[in-house]
């Protein structure tokens, strides 16, 4: 396949595609600095910004899926603005080139069990709640769209750098949670997930989440 990563250089996008390149994909890797991304066979690097809707698209175009691992910048104390604005141009810019969007999210708009989300409770942290709150609302806001292929993806509560498996279980609306009540998954994992769904769409016009 033809996919475009953005985000490519980041802590997701990072093993995104890693396990691309791993099944034999061409990927576009567009990222604000491509110093940051090492060349390599089946990589084509762009920097850009998302901002601009219409580069954007004509780079989104001719490929068979686009996967966006962008984020608004943690620890930027605008990250609510930047993030929900980004989101909307990589939406725009996906819905001018006609290709399948598939958007890695947070887990903080998944639903506790009594149907409140998640970024809502006061026991989630603080220094992630604004960029979690813009990517809930970047969800509402594709949710709403009617003319793009879409898929959200929310990872588990925990995620952290791990073993690829290839080993776990696929939700909807609420965390998937282990034995232990822990909702877990390594990157690697998340990276499989993502890849299995540009490669077999099982999720347009949804959101879904996974777990061990």
């Amino acid at each position: 396949m033809k996919i475009a990563l953005i985000g490519a250089s980041g802590f997701v996008g990072g093993a995104i595609l890693k396990e691309a390149l791993a099944r034999g994909h061409s990927v576009t890797a567009i990222v604000r600095d491509a110093a940051k991304i090492a060349a390599a066979p089946g990589v084509t690097i762009v920097a850009a910004d998302v901002s601009d809707t219409e580069r954007l698209a004509g780079l989104l175009a001719d490929n068979d899926v686009a996967i966006s691992a962008f984020n608004g910048g943690w620890g930027d104390p605008d990250i609510y603005a930047k993030h929900l604005k980004g989101s909307k141009d990589i939406v725009a810019a996906a819905k001018a080139a006609g290709v399948r969007l598939i958007v890695v999210g947070g887990a903080g708009s998944l639903h506790a069990p009594d149907g409140s989300q998640l970024v809502d409770s006061p026991h989630f942290p603080e220094a992630y709640r604004d960029g979690a709150c813009a990517a809930r609302d970047a969800l509402a806001a594709i949710q709403k769209e009617s003319r793009l292929e879409w898929t959200f993806v929310s990872p588990a509560v925990l995620m952290a750098p791990g073993e690829r498996t290839g080993k776990f279980r696929l939700g909807t609306e609420q965390p998937v949670t282990d034995d232990k009540g822990e909702s877990r998954i390594s990157v690697q994992d998340l990276a499989v997930a993502l890849v299995d769904e540009a490669e077999a769409p099982k999720h347009t016009g949804k959101r879904f989440t996974l777990g061990y």
